[in-house]
């Protein structure tokens, strides 16, 4: 029987073991062809009650568990990724339209996260505090609880499990709701990565569905960590909701984030390194590269470079051709990109590469000569879309960088590591990269934005201590304590 075999989970959620849950179903689609591969089942919010009594009543246990025998379970499932990596990365390539150098990157994580995970249950998890009473005085960091992960379509994999297996790691049980348009390689390969390594059944709950599912998930009052990443709209409403519920709530969100090119830049590296921050995985990348802000003085050859990328990049099924870039997610997705750019040549942007589409398949595109009055410069597009702008001098380059409600990923390009890193630390924003692009991910970094991209660097390596327990105070005499009273 293969890891994925349909006959396990079709039509199901992962309540306990498989079952059917009260939502119906929805179809499994690849996007490059609209093929219904399977269908999936959907949970309502009784079914979110139910795992989260369940999964409540099971953390405990688990938590008890000698953290040698949670670091095994962790480690089986970083082999079990490792083992199972091409059926995944089918999955990958087909549902949610990875090219399959994408898809291995995404099997290579979830591995790395899982045995990232493994190390976290031996660190150290608390410290010793002076205290002017007679007693021992120490800080303990225990597990939150049950936390509830939501996660989206673009990354589907990594974008779960970065929160899955820390959680599970340190003791906590889990909810995850993956969004239904990839529940499988965001979900169902995460619950059966997960049964076959040992995990009781109880400690993780697979809840595909849509936006009512997921409130149903916030507000259950077992549930005491939100880990949320999808769109700043959504990340506001999920953020509230967890406040009125007195829940933390670690939000990583949407970003806009830009690519400084300075004059001493290699400009044919530059171009390169600016065509994977814009138009890897569809430009479907919560970091990818949105704003190219480029010296005058080089912005025509820039310009004419990254459009020579763009017009020779394929496009397709990335399941039958070797291809840049695959399919856009759904038609909705598809025609806010195309909006997003028809407005802004309309006010005065020059289509320097791209801007057509055929199907889900949409071509690289870059825009010249931008202003604010472009939104695809000014909006966040989650596409494959390079607006370019030029500035005069470094003032002007960090005003135009700094602009904007974001602050998730910055790229400087320059001949002077050191005069980049300078020029960093006046640009506020979660993560820098000096002589690269915008998109990068490992599982030892601390991950996450500032202002509306999120509620700061939350996930990734020892980050996750932080992020999934909480710190009990604890004190302890060798003798009763006496009072006056």
């Amino acid at each position: 029987m293969s890891l994925l075999d349909p006959t396990l989970w079709s039509g199901k959620a992962g309540i306990s073991g498989w079952t059917v849950p009260a939502g119906g179903t929805a179809p499994v689609l690849e996007p490059a062809t609209g093929e219904v591969l399977d269908v999936i089942g959907l949970a309502t919010a009784e079914d979110v009650a139910t795992a989260a009594e369940r999964a409540a009543r099971a953390q405990s246990s688990w938590a008890r568990a000698p953290y040698i025998e949670r670091a095994a379970v962790l480690r089986r499932a970083g082999d079990l990724f490792t083992e199972h990596a091409a059926e995944i990365q089918r999955w990958l390539i087909r549902e949610a339209g990875c090219i399959p150098g994408k898809a291995a990157f995404e099997t290579s994580v979830a591995a790395q996260e899982c045995y990232e995970a493994a190390a976290l249950v031996s660190h150290p998890l608390g410290e010793i505090l002076p205290s002017a009473e007679p007693r021992l005085s120490l800080a303990r960091r225990v597990p939150a609880g049950v936390v509830g992960v939501i996660a989206p379509f673009n990354a589907p994999l990594i974008l779960g499990i970065r929160s899955v297996a820390p959680a599970l790691a340190l003791g906590n049980t889990v909810l995850l709701k993956p969004d239904v348009r990839t529940a499988v390689s965001g979900g169902v390969v995460i619950k059966r990565v997960f049964q076959e390594a040992g995990l009781p059944e109880d400690a993780l709950h697979l809840l595909p569905g849509g936006a009512d599912t997921g409130a149903a998930l916030v507000v259950a009052p077992q549930v005491r960590v939100i880990s949320f990443t999808g769109s700043t709209a959504a990340g506001r409403r999920v953020g509230a909701a967890a406040a009125e519920n007195l829940k933390r709530a670690h939000l990583e969100l949407g970003g806009n984030s830009a690519l400084i090119v300075l004059p001493d830049a290699d400009l044919e590296k530059a171009a390169s390194t600016a065509a994977w921050g814009s138009f890897f995985h569809q430009g479907q990348i919560c970091m990818t590269t949105g704003r190219h802000l480029v010296h005058a003085s080089v912005a025509d050859e820039y310009v004419a470079r990254l459009a020579e990328k763009a017009e020779h990049l394929p496009v397709g099924n990335p399941d039958k051709e070797e291809v840049a870039l695959g399919p856009i997610i759904d038609a909705a997705q598809r025609d806010k990109i195309h909006a997003l750019v028809t407005a802004s040549v309309d006010s005065g942007a020059r289509l320097a590469a791209g801007g057509t589409y055929e199907e889900l398949f949409y071509r690289p595109t870059v825009l010249a000569d931008v202003t604010d009055a472009a939104p695809a410069y000014t909006e966040e597009v989650f596409g494959p879309v390079a607006p370019v702008r030029s500035f005069t001098d470094v003032e002007e380059a960090i005003a135009l960088a700094t602009a904007g409600p974001y602050g998730l990923s910055l790229g400087i390009l320059t001949g002077d590591g050191l005069r980049g890193l300078e020029l960093a630390e006046r640009i506020p924003t979660g993560i820098v990269h000096i002589n690269d692009q915008t998109v990068n991910d490992e599982a030892v970094a601390p991950f996450g934005g500032v202002a509306a991209s999120g509620t700061g660097a939350r996930f990734g390596g020892t980050s996750n201590i932080e992020a999934f327990t909480e710190t009990r105070w604890i004190t302890a005499r060798s003798t009763q304590a006496a009072y006056p009273f």
